[in-house]
């Protein structure tokens, strides 16, 4: 007969811990679930889940708003004038770009024969007509005394005539004449009186003749004369002087080059008069205003400016503003800024004290301002707002959200239209 293992085999008692282990265990699972459950409950609800590592989270609070425009300007003079040719010629350069002007001083000298030749022919004719006019003041002078003379012979032989008549009529009266050398005598005495008054009246005439003739020469030379003062004048501005006091820009031409009238020449910065140009978006450029305070940053310093122009042009979306120093212009110091020297530009529009606001993200350009997802225990969920002024770096929280509230402010983009989005860490 095989003998089995049974007269081996004995009964091992249970120990009373292992019931209470495994009551343990089933407790604190159930607590497990049960603190798990409303999480669970939301999740349940969720449209779909996304990794927190593609989301920018900010939280809203309350603090100041600073408006503000910043980027980068570029140093232009606010008054740089450009010197141009008036007459064609060769041009001879009396200074080299960069060059400290003063104004007034000689910067360039225009050489044009035909200018300077025609200035010294019409000085010729305006001393031929001087002369013409000194001749013909001196002819009038000799034709007024001829006729002067002949109207006092004629006064002479009217008085020699009356005379006559009286000394004939007091013969007749004593019986020495006869009436006809009477009245030979009235008759003569009548035609002395109408030669008298002939000579009188062409004097009279003839005066107002010879003045205007006078005159009509005098009138020529003045205007000859005044052409000669306009030629100067263009022989003058030949002589390109630096109408500011400042320091040479650019050569437009080369030494002893041929230009042709209204050529440019040179420019002059004026570095006492320096702005600062920068552009920003269209944006922010409606809220831009003249005077408002700005900073200037660049070669270690700050300087305070202030918006001097904003133009009425929108080019590539941007809008070009210029800032004026506020106060003493740094370029009056010698090499501490130039022309299209790159520097920061910042420009204050607005400031508001103790406001709710948030960090400003993609999500005020997405919606419109009008919603935002607020995330709550794991949960982003879609909820509207209201929202005010925007800066660069926060916008103003007008209703929707609370302080403490963490906003999506970036990467929503993933949610799609979904509502409820559970947030994963």
């Amino acid at each position: 007969m095989i003998r089995d293992t049974s007269a081996q085999d004995r009964p091992i008692a249970r120990s009373p811990r292992r019931h209470w282990k495994l009551a343990a265990i089933v407790l604190a699972a159930l607590a497990a679930i049960a603190l798990a459950l409303p999480a669970l409950l939301r999740l349940g609800g969720a449209q779909a889940s996304v990794n927190a590592s593609r989301l920018t989270i900010a939280t809203v609070e309350r603090g100041a708003l600073v408006r503000d425009v910043a980027g980068e300007g570029k140093v232009v003079a606010a008054v740089s004038p450009t010197l141009y040719a008036s007459e064609g010629g060769a041009v001879v350069l009396r200074v080299h770009a960069g060059d400290a002007v003063k104004k007034g001083q000689l910067l360039a000298v225009i050489d044009s024969p035909t200018l300077a030749s025609k200035l010294l022919q019409e000085r010729s004719n305006a001393d031929a007509m001087q002369a013409d006019a000194m001749r013909t003041e001196v002819d009038a002078r000799q034709r007024r005394a001829a006729l002067k003379s002949a109207a006092d012979s004629a006064r002479v032989d009217e008085q020699s005539a009356r005379n006559e008549l009286e000394r004939q009529q007091k013969a007749y009266d004593a019986g020495a004449s006869s009436g006809m050398q009477v009245e030979r005598a009235r008759d003569a005495l009548e035609k002395a009186r109408i030669t008298q008054a002939n000579a009188e009246s062409n004097l009279g005439l003839n005066e107002d003749a010879l003045r205007f003739e006078v005159r009509a020469k005098q009138l020529a030379h003045e205007r000859q004369r005044l052409l000669v003062k306009d030629l100067e004048r263009q022989v003058e501005q030949l002589q390109l002087r630096s109408p500011v006091d400042g320091q040479v820009g650019q050569l437009f031409v080369a030494e002893r080059a041929t230009v042709a009238k209204d050529a440019a020449l040179l420019s002059v910065i004026d570095l006492s008069a320096l702005e600062v140009q920068m552009q920003v978006p269209e944006s922010f450029a409606r809220d831009l205003a003249i005077g408002m305070p700005g900073e200037i940053s660049g070669n270690g310093q700050t300087w305070p400016g202030r918006v001097s122009a904003v133009s009425p042009e929108v080019v590539n979306g941007q809008v070009a503003a210029r800032l004026r120093f506020d106060g003493d212009t740094p370029g009056q110091v010698p090499g501490q800024l130039r022309q299209n020297q790159r520097l920061s530009v910042r420009v204050l529009i607005d400031k508001r004290e103790n406001v709710l606001r948030v960090a400003r993200g993609s999500f005020v350009e997405e919606f419109g301002a009008r919603y935002a997802y607020v995330l709550r225990e794991g949960i982003a969920e879609k909820a509207p707002v209201r929202l005010g002024l925007s800066s660069i770096a926060h916008v103003e929280v007008l209703e929707g959200l609370k302080e403490g509230d963490r906003v999506v402010v970036s990467g929503s983009d993933v949610f799609g239209e979904r509502t409820r989005v559970a947030v994963s860490q």
